[in-house]
């Protein structure tokens, strides 16, 4: 895991703690967890020199981020990055289906055209052809779609549970994403998905979200055999 994620010194404008799992949190999730061949462990030593602190702040931010069901602490084994098992996926994937598509009909209702304005811009940011050619980009944009999706609900139960959710499903979406055709179909829903919001249409809105995640659920079951 050392190898796998780049850190830099921390800078003082925080506490401590605060920042260590804020940098830590972020480098994990964007960590390649469902690849193959992947080394999970966390490497302690490396992280805080890395970081430029000593292990005992690190460690604070390690329990912090097990609460969270982002690592796991094994008694003599070590600290790793957790990665679920398929059904665990699956089911991720269909819950921020139904938040998603809830908070997609509530954004019909809600959103400003300034917010949709907003959203049209993320979702028709990268051509078919674009996404293909920088796919890590266009994963950014694709977490950054969705998040703006949720926030669009004004609904800010919905956003909290939805966001934290969320977290475990960065990695997943990151995975998925390193193939093209998702990518290419990614870019067509999303402009379906805001044409469909700015129309105020909720049913419709609804609907598009919901299958377009629920497709997620479907290709992982068909290709992952190691999540």
């Amino acid at each position: 895991m050392s190898d796998g994620i780049s850190l830099q010194p921390l800078e003082s404008s925080q506490t401590l703690q605060d920042r260590i799992y804020e940098v830590l949190r972020k480098a994990i999730l964007e960590f390649d967890v469902y690849g193959d061949n992947v080394d999970r462990r966390l490497d302690e030593r490396s992280i805080a020199r890395q970081l430029g602190i000593s292990r005992t702040p690190l460690r604070e931010a390690l329990i912090r981020l097990e609460n969270e069901a982002i690592v796991e602490i094994r008694a003599r084994k070590g600290i790793f990055v957790k990665r679920r098992k398929l059904q665990e996926v699956v089911e991720l994937v269909t819950v921020w289906a139904a938040l998603e598509s809830m908070a997609a009909r509530l954004a019909c209702a809600c959103a400003s055209d300034q917010q949709i304005s907003e959203l049209r811009q993320i979702g028709t940011s990268y051509s078919q052809q674009d996404a293909r050619l920088y796919i890590n980009e266009y994963s950014d944009v694709n977490i950054r779609f969705h998040r703006k999706v949720l926030k669009l609900s004004n609904c800010s139960m919905l956003q909290k549970i939805g966001n934290d959710l969320f977290s475990h499903l960065e990695p997943v979406r990151r995975h998925a994403m390193r193939d093209a055709r998702r990518a290419d179909r990614s870019v067509v829903d999303h402009t379906n998905i805001v044409d469909a919001i700015e129309a105020r249409e909720p049913d419709r809105a609804d609907r598009l979200v919901r299958q377009h995640t629920l497709r997620l659920g479907e290709y992982i079951r068909q290709n992952w055999d190691h999540a």
